[in-house]
């Protein structure tokens, strides 16, 4: 289980900063198409998987999908917000994460107990897990193909490219689009006497295109070399001297949050057992004291609801916390949000330890999730603004990386310390969290800028 979660992440690590980088040189909606059909596809592959290794690397890979869309389409969404609602839109995108917690809870909770659904394929026994892993993989799929057939390219982008009639056709669709049968507000927008003037206009003023003094190579070894060197190139100018010390920043905010969220996310359901079953709290020294491991028999069938159950309902805890983000981001301003729920989630983490009863571990797991949303949310909003629109998914890309070896490290951390420490390693998640709310006092305040 530890493998297969690290598997994961690890794929995302890598797909995060490769399609990142891809995204801001050759566009954001082609990536986003590829990067989810990768998702989809390995991911409803691994379905089918006939042993524990070949699962794991479909999983590998699959993850590496996962790991582009999201910096990218972050990115992307932003590129067609105005600044003063677009902290609250890229809010509502990302309250969509808490949807597909839901679905995907809800969805485990209706299949995978039903054996039922379990059916021969040839030599493989096709069991309900796997058709729900197969079910995961739609949106996935369905999402590529929207965006293959529907969605236009990042006008910023295309500005950035220097394609400017592209840019301008997408403006255009986007004024159809947005004025379609509503000729009256042509007056509350401006005052022109002709409303068609938007549609037909012809030129842009763009950013002068950022040349390349790459030499060009003949033999495969150095255009080997130059596009290695083109592929680290964002990492150079991320970490140069104008950028340092806002990338270090969210490296620290990102590595903290990370390793606070899914440290104690994907521990929840032992630290529950062990409340169950040890009576007191989940690191009282009734339980293992000696630090020894007891081996039990583990089987998959019958499953136990309860899991899905309660993976539901701290799914759905997200909800305060979403509608809270959205509304008052453009308000108050992501900085001044993210300081305050890293904070409070320290807080909370802290108490934890305390926790003696099922009830007040999934409440608090509850609170946890509510408040931690936010800084989640709010750092999705500081990360786009404060990077250029050449280097915007490059840059998310890189923090993404930086994240999953945050939940890497926090999954073995946990694993290492829980038994010899409880209290510690709670504690620990707690000091992690309260370090990156005090380096967000070194962040810019972003508040209703404008997109570089």
């Amino acid at each position: 289980m530890g493998w297969l979660t690290a598997s994961i992440f690890l794929g995302m690590m890598i797909g995060g900063y490769v399609w990142g980088v891809l995204a801001d040189l050759k566009g954001r909606q082609r990536i986003l198409v590829f990067s989810l059909a990768v998702n989809g596809v390995f991911g409803a592959v691994s379905s089918l998987a006939s042993n524990y290794w070949q699962f794991l690397l479909l999983r590998f890979i699959s993850g590496v999908g996962v790991g582009g869309s999201i910096p990218v389409i972050f990115s992307y969404f932003s590129e067609f917000q105005p600044r003063n609602k677009r902290g609250c839109m890229v809010s509502a995108l990302a309250t969509f994460w808490m949807a597909g917690n839901i679905l995907a809870a809800g969805l485990a909770w209706l299949v995978i107990p039903r054996t039922s659904l379990s059916f021969q394929l040839g030599s493989l026994h096709f069991q309900s897990w796997r058709l729900f892993v197969m079910l995961c993989s739609i949106p996935s799929l369905s999402s590529a193909l929207i965006y293959a057939v529907g969605m236009p390219e990042s006008p910023k982008y295309l500005m950035q490219a220097g394609r400017e009639v592209n840019a301008v056709q997408v403006f255009q669709r986007m004024f159809y689009w947005n004025h379609r049968g509503t000729a009256r507000s042509f007056s509350m927008l401006m005052t022109l006497q002709d409303s068609d003037v938007l549609t037909r206009v012809q030129r842009l003023v763009i950013p002068p295109l950022e040349r390349s003094n790459a030499r060009v190579y003949e033999s495969r070894t150095d255009w080997f070399k130059q596009q290695i060197i083109k592929g680290l190139d964002p990492i150079r100018k991320i970490l140069a001297e104008k950028l340092r010390t806002t990338s270090i920043t969210l490296s620290i905010i990102f590595f903290s949050i990370s390793f606070g969220y899914y440290g104690l996310w994907m521990w929840f359901p032992e630290l529950l057992k062990r409340i169950e079953t040890g009576g007191g709290s989940a690191c009282s020294s009734n339980w293992n004291s000696s630090g020894e491991k007891s081996v039990e028999n583990v089987t998959c069938y019958p499953v136990k609801t309860v899991v899905y159950k309660e993976g539901f309902i701290i799914a759905a805890a997200n909800l305060p916390g979403n509608i809270f983000s959205i509304l008052l981001m453009d308000l108050l301003g992501g900085k001044f949000l993210l300081c305050a729920s890293l904070f409070l989630s320290g807080i909370c983490a802290f108490f934890i330890w305390e926790v003696k009863t099922k009830t007040q571990s999934l409440i608090v797991s509850c609170v946890f999730s509510a408040i931690s949303v936010v800084a989640w949310n709010s750092l999705d909003v500081i990360g786009l603004e404060l990077y250029p629109t050449h280097l915007r998914s490059s840059a998310l890309g890189v923090f993404t990386g930086v994240s999953r070896i945050a939940s890497i490290l926090a999954n073995l951390v946990f694993g290492l310390l829980v038994d010899m420490n409880c209290a510690v390693t709670i504690l620990l998640v707690a000091a992690v969290l309260f370090t990156g709310s005090l380096a967000c006092f070194k962040l810019p305040n972003t508040k209703h800028i404008e997109l570089s």
